[in-house]
């Protein structure tokens, strides 16, 4: 029975397979890092910090890809990181924007001193005609 010698200098007979070769070993940080700020600006874009933060991470996550497409590692990562954070970013423009409007909408009930007088305001607010 012969032996050769495959490319990583192992012995191998003739019918058996070379070992398959592992993916890159490596980590793309500003990857993990787009995807973490962008699922907490994600989360806390109810009170518009989630924008800041999507802005942070779409930044991380753009760098996060031309690391990728050098190293090839961490791409998807860096995908979902600039997905999370634009969607972080769009979501808290829309709950600033609907703060000013519901904000000028209701600023003649802000004179009230009592709950009760402030809600039965806003509701004739909005469902006057």
């Amino acid at each position: 029975m012969s032996t050769q010698m495959n490319t990583q200098g192992i012995q191998t007979s003739p019918n058996q397979a070379a070992p398959r070769q592992a993916a890159p070993a490596g980590k793309n940080g500003l990857a993990l890092a787009a995807v973490v700020l962008g699922v907490i600006g994600l989360i806390s874009s109810i009170v518009v910090v989630g924008g800041l933060l999507g802005v942070i991470g779409l930044v991380l996550g753009v760098l996060a890809l031309r690391t990728a497409k050098r190293t090839g590692v961490g791409r998807g990562k860096a995908i979902t990181g600039t997905v999370t954070s634009s969607i972080a970013i769009v979501a808290s423009v829309l709950v600033a924007i609907s703060a000013v409007w519901f904000a000028h909408k209701t600023q003649s009930c802000y004179q009230f001193n009592r709950i009760q007088q402030w809600q039965h305001c806003v509701h004739q607010q909005f469902t006057a005609r």
